[in-house]
């Protein structure tokens, strides 16, 4: 087969097999039936397939190994990729791509399910047929011909319909974003290169200095996982998913919303200064081991930024000492937790817990059996099998016990009585469950729902804490707006510290 034959014969096998997805949001999007409707989708069958030649005859004018190459890895990734696309409804951007690579081996076999297989199975097939059919090379000048022949004659067919130019921008992003292969692998190459240009050396911030340096004081901070705050009963949920924590002394705040759809960028965020998953300065926990305080990062989680701190504890560090049920589960980062804060000959000790909190698909694996509050529950990662019912009580569940989890930590707070200390709880980013056909979370920010945006933002202080910074007399519920931007600040001045990069307007506790 000549290397245009080839070109031509993968474009056609690409369109007809991997583009489900592309051609349902198209259809979604159009009037069908009407010629107008017609035209807008010829107008997008057009500029796919010359974006599939014109990028196919680039990678041949290489020479045809690398175009079989990649081919190859089209036809076995393709399926895999299209599965997700299916099952989830997931949109392959960069974002996405973002959260792929900061997948763990965890995460990703959480995904499991046999239907995978299947998709897997014709992947590998249809690689290997294509793999057995010979390429005959043809020469660079016929083949650039060829390939600005069919990019020259589709401008010419948009020109013409030019009308249409206005409704390929307005949904450009999305159809980008479900164009096989190109858009995982152009999206993770531009995440690669922003990610490579973020990792330079980072800036370091001010030196700080303290208003008490001898005055003890304990931040927990907890990072909660795909919690969203439409689910929380603190926040109207008509479902009782904080029996715990409405008992307890705690400040809600409201209108929060999360700065990304996924954790990464969202946990970067919350550790900047400049309140964004730049990570041009250092992240708070550097800052503050470098100003003296003392910094536990415990973690059943990932996606943090890179962290130069006394004491770093995964899980599997932790369930070596751990004993009971819940070791396997997110109590597992509060083994030991206060005898070590104890042990700690700094004044200023700074904890944060990175759960693995509401985290799906698999949400029926996130809570020990007791918390089974809600039942029947949904117990597959493809959810889309199961009903909304039980869908949304796997959920709920997750959320009773990240509020047994929080409470069990203001509990072990408060039996330190004279302590100054403060538990922050902040999820990393909402999840979808079913909204507008949309599962989990990643979904692009311009597009997401509210459900992955609003995420639960809360706080309790010892009364000692609570007098010292005067907090009765701050009117919480007139706070208009929150995001992980007050994290940075609000940690400072709870430790009371004085620097020039201190922003007092982002510090909730000095409103």
């Amino acid at each position: 087969m000549s290397t245009i034959k080839y070109i031509l014969s993968l474009t056609f096998l690409n369109l007809l097999l991997f583009h489900v997805p592309f051609y349902s949001y198209v259809l979604e999007h159009i009037e069908v039936g009407t010629a107008d409707g017609l035209l807008s989708l010829f107008v997008v069958m057009v500029a796919l397939f010359v974006v599939n030649i014109f990028l196919l005859s680039l990678l041949a004018l290489i020479s045809t190994k690398v175009l079989k190459g990649f081919t190859l890895f089209m036809l076995f990734s393709a399926p895999i990729a299209l599965y997700f696309m299916s099952t989830y409804n997931t949109i392959l951007d960069r974002t996405m791509m973002g959260n792929l690579f900061n997948t763990n081996t965890s995460e990703a076999l959480s995904y499991y399910h046999p239907k995978m297989f299947i998709y897997l199975f014709i992947g590998l097939l249809l690689a290997y047929i294509v793999f057995k059919i010979p390429i005959k090379k043809s020469k660079r000048v016929k083949l650039l011909k060829f390939g600005l022949g069919i990019t020259v004659m589709g401008i010419v067919i948009l020109y013409i319909n030019s009308s249409k130019w206005l409704w390929l921008d307005k949904h450009a992003k999305n159809l980008g974003a479900r164009a096989m292969p190109w858009s995982y692998v152009i999206n993770s190459i531009r995440y690669k290169l922003r990610e490579l240009k973020e990792h330079k050396k980072q800036i370091l911030l001010p030196t700080a200095t303290f208003a008490n340096p001898k005055e003890k004081i304990v931040v927990i901070l907890v990072i909660g996982e795909s919690a969203r705050a439409k689910s929380f009963s603190l926040y109207g949920y008509e479902r009782e998913t904080n029996p715990r924590l409405k008992k307890e002394d705690i400040v809600v705040l409201k209108n929060t919303k999360a700065t990304a759809t996924y954790t990464t960028a969202s946990v970067h965020s919350m550790l900047s200064y400049v309140g964004s998953s730049s990570d041009s300065y250092e992240p708070l926990p550097n800052y503050l081991q470098r100003q003296g305080v003392e910094v536990i990062w415990r973690t059943k989680n990932w996606g943090e930024p890179h962290l130069n701190v006394e004491t770093y504890q995964r899980a599997s560090d932790l369930e070596v000492s751990c004993k009971g049920d819940e070791c396997n589960y997110d109590s597992v980062l509060l083994t030991g937790l206060m005898k070590r804060i104890k042990a700690s000959k700094k004044k200023k000790v700074f904890v944060v817990l990175h759960t693995s909190g509401s985290h799906g698909p698999s949400y029926f694996e996130k809570y020990p059996k007791k918390f089974e509050l809600f039942k029947p529950v949904c117990k597959t990662v493809n959810i889309k099998e199961c009903s909304q019912e039980e869908l949304n009580n796997a959920y709920d569940n997750t959320i009773v016990y990240t509020d047994y989890f929080l409470a069990t930590i203001i509990e072990k707070l408060k039996k330190e009585q004279g302590l100054n200390s403060l538990m922050i709880y902040l999820s990393d980013h909402g999840e979808s469950l079913g909204e507008y056909g949309l599962y989990l979370h990643g979904t692009p920010y311009s597009i997401a729902p509210d459900v992955q945006k609003k995420v639960p933002f809360l706080f309790w202080a010892s009364n000692s804490f609570k007098e010292k910074r005067n907090l009765k007399n701050i009117d919480f519920e007139h706070q208009k707006e929150h995001g992980d931007y007050n994290i940075f600040h609000s940690v400072m001045g709870a430790f009371e510290m004085n620097s020039t990069i201190y922003d007092n307007k982002l510090d909730i506790f000095s409103y």
